[in-house]
């Protein structure tokens, strides 16, 4: 009892902390630079007092991975970065290996903690059922679907002779790809086991993948007509002076909701 009055308000806190990284990314002005550490920190304080089922170190090692993101990441203090000239000299192609990474850097942590997860408790309690291989199976068509559309989109659009774009296009869509493929068979493996509330969380952190993915094909450098494409499916969230980043801003709730039903959804007592 004392685990789960402890576990309450350090989630109650956590869910009020998770609007202001998101806020911040809208305005393209942190509400407060620590604001996501202190979600992932108070998400992980929950699981350290919840008393979890063997093995225990499996979530607090979940969620430290993303604190661990959330710290490498911390916004720079308001006009610390100052001011200084930037050089841009035209480049004959595409770095592909450097766009495979940036997709990666962006969603390294949950890709991991989502791995770990699925490990964990895929080994103790068992696989999904058929029924959610078909659900999950019928998501995966769905997504691998979007992703070969957007990157057939890319391709129709360069030039010929321009294959390393379409190369640097498709090799940034794999870490989304990756991730939204595994939180979709974690989903499936919690929803066998009746831990609804974290199969929601994980099938939220799919839709947030899918946004990664869209957000790495927008990031490849490409030629002025060919980006236009690329950005394409943005049009919904057009960016305006008031709220310049309106699509990284849902992105960013959608993925820190996902993760906080997660956490719930692991923590509460087996249904």
């Amino acid at each position: 009892m004392r685990c789960v009055r402890a576990r309450t308000p350090l989630l109650i806190c956590a869910v009020v902390f998770a609007a202001a990284p998101a806020a911040g990314i809208l305005l393209a002005d942190p509400v407060w630079r620590y604001a996501e550490v202190l979600f992932y920190g108070l998400l992980l304080a929950s699981t350290v007092v919840s008393g979890l089922s063997a093995p225990r170190w499996a979530l607090p090692a979940a969620v430290g991975l993303l604190l661990v993101d959330a710290v490498r990441t911390l916004p720079a203090e308001p006009g610390a970065g100052g001011q200084a000239w930037l050089m841009v000299a035209p480049a004959d192609s595409v770095d592909t290996p450097s766009e495979f990474e940036s997709a990666l850097a962006l969603c390294w942590a949950p890709l991991a903690a989502v791995i770990l997860l699925l490990a964990v408790i895929w080994r103790r309690d068992g696989g999904p059922r058929r029924r959610g291989v078909l659900a999950a199976g019928s998501a995966v068509m769905v997504i691998g679907a979007f992703a070969i559309m957007r990157i057939a989109q890319v391709a129709l659009a360069v030039r010929s002779g321009q294959l390393d774009a379409v190369i640097a296009v498709v090799l940034a869509v794999l870490p989304g790809l990756a991730l939204a493929l595994t939180a979709l068979a974690l989903a499936a493996v919690l929803a066998r086991h009746g831990r609804w509330l974290a199969a929601a969380g994980a099938a939220l952190l799919a839709i947030a993948a899918v946004a990664h993915l869209d957000a790495s094909i927008g990031a490849v450098p490409l030629p002025l007509d060919t980006h236009r494409v690329a950005l394409s499916s943005w049009s919904a969230f057009e960016p305006t002076l008031t709220m310049p980043q309106p699509f990284p801003a849902l992105t960013s709730l959608v993925e820190l909701a996902a993760f906080a039903l997660l956490v719930v959804g692991l923590t509460r007592a087996r249904p």
